[in-house]
């Protein structure tokens, strides 16, 4: 593995599941937000709890990482929790909070009109279904992720004592195999209720035809109305010239992962395959108005991420 992604993360774990690393990754930042800033974007409170075993050499990695991900902080990080701080707010944490804040509210608005379902596909280690008691009396949740996944995670909800719901159904699936959409046919999953779908951190790993079938896909099995937000990159994110350097930091750490990013859309390109899956695109953030949203005056390091916009796009 890596050091990019932050080396013996998790011993046998790490080694036979990569997936694992980001999900335990994206859970970390949500988790060290939620205990240690003020104002919260994202207040994930129970992220911890699912990966206590981990944590702390996470911590520890991921500060000792600052030389690579902020040089230009280096000197000024005096100490492990400077340096781990630098790393989470520069690097990290900004995509993760604040696509989960606004898929999140989103998801909310799409409950009071009459949403009955909240797919999301690559759930990690999300703990949406044991943080909304209120909404989960409203809708039934579907995770879908690989299968080694979602045992792990299934291991750590056990261990923290959770109780699962009934209305949240785990459904595995190695999308590299899988047809995702007959898997979830499999399921209590039912095409004539309004869905909402999350798709996020996905995009950027695959071509742009897999995007275009996903799509097609979920469109397939989805009532007018339905609704799927998701976030991707932007044509220049492969502009030798264009991108900063934490932009550059996280295609070269995809790259040394064995999962490269492979695609990138104009806003244009995307209303149109959007077309072609029976989407419209609602809404589109890009990177000045996701700071303007989310991260307007802080007093801390956090900036949207260049190069990276939201979208959220409805069934025709």
């Amino acid at each position: 593995m890596s050091i990019y992604l932050f080396i013996i993360l998790g011993g046998n774990i790490m080694e036979n599941n990569k997936s694992s690393v980001t999900a335990l990754i994206t859970a970390y930042g949500r988790a060290y937000h939620s205990i240690n800033e003020w104002p919260k974007i994202f207040d994930d409170f129970l992220a911890k709890e699912l990966i206590e075993e981990e944590y702390e050499s996470i911590s520890y990695n991921l500060a000792a990482s600052i030389n690579f991900f902020s040089p230009e902080k280096a000197e000024l990080c005096k100490d492990k929790e400077s340096a781990l701080k630098a790393v989470i707010q520069n690097q990290i944490a900004p995509i993760s909070l604040s696509r989960s804040r606004y898929s999140e509210s989103m998801l909310e608005l799409a409950i009071k009109f009459g949403v009955k379902q909240y797919v999301i596909l690559g759930a990690g280690f999300d703990t949406f279904a044991f943080r909304n008691k209120e909404l989960l009396k409203h809708i039934d949740i579907f995770e879908l992720d690989h299968p080694a996944t979602q045992e792990l995670k299934l291991s750590r909800i056990k261990k923290a004592g959770w109780e699962i719901p009934k209305n949240l159904h785990f459904i595995t699936v190695d999308f590299s195999k899988d047809n995702f959409v007959e898997e979830i046919k499999k399921s209590t999953f039912d095409t004539n209720k309004l869905s909402f779908y999350s798709w996020l951190g996905v995009t950027y790993y695959l071509s742009r035809e897999e995007i275009l079938n996903t799509l097609k896909g979920i469109g397939n099995i989805s009532k007018k109305g339905s609704s799927i937000i998701f976030d991707y990159p932007d044509e220049s994110i492969f502009d030798d010239e264009k991108p900063t350097r934490r932009v550059k930091n996280m295609i070269y750490a995809a790259m040394q992962n064995g999962e490269p990013m492979k695609s990138s859309f104009s806003c244009k390109e995307l209303v149109s395959d959007l077309e072609k899956a029976g989407f419209l695109l609602y809404e589109h953030l890009t990177p000045s108005e996701i700071d303007e949203k989310y991260f307007k005056g802080r007093n801390d390091d956090y900036h949207a991420f260049e190069n990276v916009n939201f979208a959220l796009a409805v069934k025709e």
